[in-house]
């Protein structure tokens, strides 16, 4: 029995750090697909930041499955990260920069190739464990590949933008 509460315990400070994440990430996309408005990218960014939000809905999902509790304090503190995160500067005083987009979409793809390593952990979790969907985290892990390659696309689109190219 003792060998379980570790594991228990490890898991909930995983997934609660995937749920800080994936707060900063819905709050990302939203202001990224905002923000590329009327531009080449406006569709996919839309979509994706409806799916971010999904994503994180899932993760909630699976938590309340494993009956890992939210600490709040996290996904507080990411929220919060990710409002001061747009206090850098980015080369204009009043206007958004082309190096705001590169950056942006970086840090996108950053966060849902985590997002992807921790549905692939889930994945494996589900083998053993009859509270998790494999079949449900198998689609979220082929998403989350579609999404890593559509802001890959945009990003290079946007660095060409920035930098030439």
């Amino acid at each position: 029995m003792a060998d379980t509460l570790p594991d228990t315990a490890l898991l909930g400070i995983y997934l609660n750090d995937h749920l800080a994440g994936a707060t900063a990430g819905t709050e990302l996309a939203k202001r990224l697909a905002a923000a590329e408005r009327g531009q080449r990218g406006e569709a996919v960014l839309s979509r994706l930041a409806e799916e971010v939000a999904d994503d994180r809905a899932a993760l909630l999902t699976c938590m309340a499955a494993l009956e890992v509790p939210v600490r709040h304090y996290k996904t507080v503190a990411a929220w919060a990260g990710e409002k001061l995160g747009r206090l850098k500067p980015n080369g204009r005083l009043v206007s958004r920069s082309p190096l705001s987009a590169v950056e942006e979409l970086e840090l996108m793809r950053l966060g849902v190739e985590g997002k992807a390593a921790g549905w692939r952990t889930l994945r494996v979790r589900a083998d053993a464990d009859p509270r998790l969907d494999g079949g449900r985290l198998d689609d979220l892990i082929d998403r989350a590949r579609r999404q890593i390659d559509e802001l890959e696309d945009l990003r290079v689109h946007a660095t060409a933008a920035a930098f030439g190219g």
